[in-house]
């Protein structure tokens, strides 16, 4: 270590030796060109004492090394500061020049460049520049830094053509001062800002003044737009061959790029919004991304088939879209009428009676016109005719006998063709509010969908038809069954039927007041909680409202499909007689269909289910929830390809239609707030003689609502009097 530390000193000392010569010969130098005055001057100003001297430093090093470099460029008022190293002239004579050269010209190239722009005397700005350029070393540092900070930054190339530059830059203008009157939707004007100035503003409609490939599949799209049962007025097309300028040839952009996203958004989602039309309809939003539009349009080989897709993809949907294009296309070629004559009529056999088929000539023409093409010649009025008749009656709110008579035969004559395509029209539109997936990838993509005017339920899976069976639904009026799209999350076999509070304080105590006795005699049981409130209930059983199984998909509306004790109505032609809730023909059976779509390992059979009847509540969920759709469709194709209208049980058709003829101007894609149904269940007063199952001791306020006693919220029953159904989950 101690030698170490004297090796350390020895450095030094050698260090500090050669900066103080590099120093001395370097003034020394700068001292030789002074002239004989400032050498009597500086004669004159003391020196000090080689002994006050502090020793150098590493900042002096750099300083001293700085300042030889700097001397020519500083002016001769502080010179005097360099007069310490004026005692060693003797020393020039050594060629210590030979030493300091080399350190006096490199270093300051570095140096110079790191402190140059720092340096904040502007004295030193003009007489450095001159006076540099007389060192030969140093004179090519100073100017290049003193030019840097003035240096303009290098701008990217355009890539816009040349051709298509001043249409850029109207379309800049416009989009970046926010002036379009086109957009009035903050997302749309979100999205041609980030789009356009993605691509420097370049218009994406044309080049150098001509349509582009894009433009022409848009533009061929939004003129058809009838054919997908839209107005093509709500779409318009600019005149681009009148646009011959760069500020048309803008706006001209902005508009088709309008009518694009109008058309899309419209084609998914409906030229109206559901609320318009009745405040008994629930779907969920599925609205489009303007920027999502714009990328796959402009970059879609075919920009007309891209911005078709927005229309609603179902098979059935698509199928309407055709039958439109038919009916549109009727008026030319030969009509088929039939003649008048006596009434046909069908009558099956039966336990004492044989078929009745009669003939007439009438009836080929019949079998065209109702597009029967089995048998297409015969003469007989059969089974399938008089079904056919039954199914065209119903369409045409003509009562459904199934027999050809007189009415009958006017209406087939003379077809309304034009309220025919409004029905169809309004029924595309409809399609347009459901989800472009209806059923669940997981499992198949399953789901159940009900049409009310046809009153029948389908389940669907991969496609396909799995299982169908008539139904019965609403009234219509405030019973009328509603609308909507939910996931069916459990099936319950044995359910306790909580009378809902329309039908609690609507009918069955007003009944009260003219029979106290009447609820028991119907088998309900009635409890007053402590606020007052009524709460009536019906046990599991045979008798039950319910029937034996209830269908869980909870919604607003307290509505659900069930079995039913009173099977008789399913055999009728319409069907909307319930209080809003479905009844389902063969409920065992479609329990077995839902639960080994959802379960397919347990094997479900609708004997198994029946296994199930009794007296104890039994909830069976699914571990994937099943979509179910509830639809009003007036008009479909059916599985023979014929197109079917049914009778518009709840005016649907009817408002819809008004909406769209007479609402021009209007945004009918406004959401329509309506008032919630309230489930509220006040106070009141029962007459003397009605049988109170609790007698008073029920909940209060706070005990479960009604939506929990229905679907089966985890909250405590009250308290019972005798023995309660026991209620079983399993999984």
């Amino acid at each position: 270590m101690n030698h170490r530390a004297g090796f350390d000193r020895v450095l030094m000392t050698v260090a500090a030796t050669f900066l103080t010569v590099s120093a001395s010969s370097a003034l020394a130098q700068d001292q030789a060109r002074s002239s004989a005055a400032e050498l009597a001057i500086e004669a004159a100003i003391p020196r000090p004492e080689p002994a006050n001297v502090p020793p150098p430093t590493a900042s002096d090093i750099k300083l001293d090394a700085t300042a030889t470099v700097q001397d020519s460029a500083k002016e001769p008022a502080k010179e005097p500061v360099k007069a310490e190293a004026a005692p060693a002239p003797d020393k020039v004579e050594t060629k210590p020049s030979d030493v300091a050269t080399t350190p006096a010209t490199e270093a300051p190239k570095s140096e110079t460049a790191k402190t140059e722009p720092a340096t904040t005397e502007p004295a030193k700005s003009e007489p450095a520049k001159a006076d540099t350029a007389t060192t030969a070393p140093a004179a090519p540092a100073a100017p290049a830094t003193a030019a840097a900070p003035a240096a303009e930054p290098v701008k990217a190339a355009s890539s816009v053509p040349a051709a298509d530059q001043p249409v850029a830059d109207k379309l800049k203008d416009i989009i970046g001062a926010k002036t379009s009157r086109h957009f009035d939707r903050k997302n749309e004007r979100a999205a041609i800002e980030k789009f356009y100035g993605a691509r420097d503003f370049a218009p994406v409609w044309t080049q150098a003044g001509s349509l582009t490939a894009a433009a022409k599949g848009v533009i061929a799209r939004l003129k058809d737009a009838a054919s997908d049962g839209l107005n093509p007025t709500d779409y318009p097309v600019p005149d681009f061959a009148a646009a011959t300028t760069p500020d048309a040839l803008a706006d001209a952009e902005l508009k088709l790029t309008a009518s694009m996203f109008d058309y899309a958004r419209q084609a998914q989602s409906g030229r109206m919004h559901w609320s318009q039309v009745s405040a008994d309809i629930l779907y969920p939003e599925h609205p489009v991304d303007p920027s999502e539009v714009l990328a796959k349009v402009t970059t879609a080989a075919d920009a007309s088939a891209a911005l078709d897709s927005y229309n609603p993809p179902q098979k059935l949907y698509k199928e309407l879209k055709a039958k439109l294009a038919e009916l549109r296309g009727q008026g030319s070629g030969p009509v088929i009428e039939i003649a008048d004559g006596p009434a046909l009529k069908y009558t099956p056999a039966g336990k004492k009676q044989a078929e009745i088929v009669v003939e007439d000539p009438r009836v080929p023409q019949l079998r065209a016109k109702l597009g029967i093409t089995e048998n297409a010649s015969d003469t007989r009025y059969d089974a399938a005719v008089a079904e056919a008749v039954r199914k065209f009656q119903n369409g045409a709110e003509i009562k459904a006998t199934g027999i050809l008579d007189d009415k009958t035969v006017k209406a087939i004559n003379t077809p309304k063709r034009d309220k025919q395509i409004d029905t169809v029209l309004v029924n595309m539109e409809r399609w347009r509010w459901l989800p472009r997936d209806l059923g669940v990838p997981s499992l198949g993509d399953a789901y159940v969908i009900l049409n009310i005017p046809d009153y029948t339920l389908k389940v669907m899976q991969r496609g396909q038809q799995v299982w169908t069976t008539r139904v019965v639904t609403g009234k219509p009026g405030q019973h009328a069954t509603p609308l909507l799209t939910e996931t069916m999350k459990y099936i319950t076999v044995n359910p306790t039927w909580n009378v809902p509070p329309s039908i609690v304080y609507n009918e069955y105590l007003p009944a009260l007041q003219q029979d106290p006795t009447v609820l028991q005699r119907m088998g309900l049981k009635l409890e007053q909680n402590r606020d007052g409130s009524v709460h009536i209930s019906q046990p599991p059983g045979e008798a039950n409202a319910l029937g034996r199984i209830r269908f869980n998909f909870p919604n607003k509306f307290l509505v659900y499909q069930h079995d039913t004790p009173d099977k008789n109505l399913f055999a009728k032609e319409d069907r909307a007689f319930s209080h809003g809730c479905m009844r389902v023909q063969n409920p065992d059976q479609y329990a077995s269909v839902l639960l080994n779509i959802a379960m397919p390992n347990e094997k479900y059979t609708p004997e198994r289910v029946r296994s199930m009847y009794g007296k104890s509540e039994i909830d069976l969920k699914f571990p994937t929830p099943i979509p179910v759709n509830i639809t009003y469709q007036t008009a479909f194709v059916d599985d023979a390809g014929k197109l079917q209208f049914r009778k518009d049980v709840y005016g649907r058709d009817a408002t819809m239609i008004n909406i769209l003829k007479n609402s021009r101007g209007k945004d009918l894609e406004n959401i329509v707030a309506h008032s919630q149904p309230s489930y509220s269940r006040p106070a009141t007063t029962l007459p003397s003689g009605v049988a109170v199952a609790n007698n008073g001791g029920g909940f209060g306020s706070s005990g479960p609502n009604f939506f929990e006693r229905l679907f089966g919220a985890p909250t405590p029953p009250p308290a019972p009097v005798g023995r309660r159904p026991q209620r079983v989950f399993t999984r």
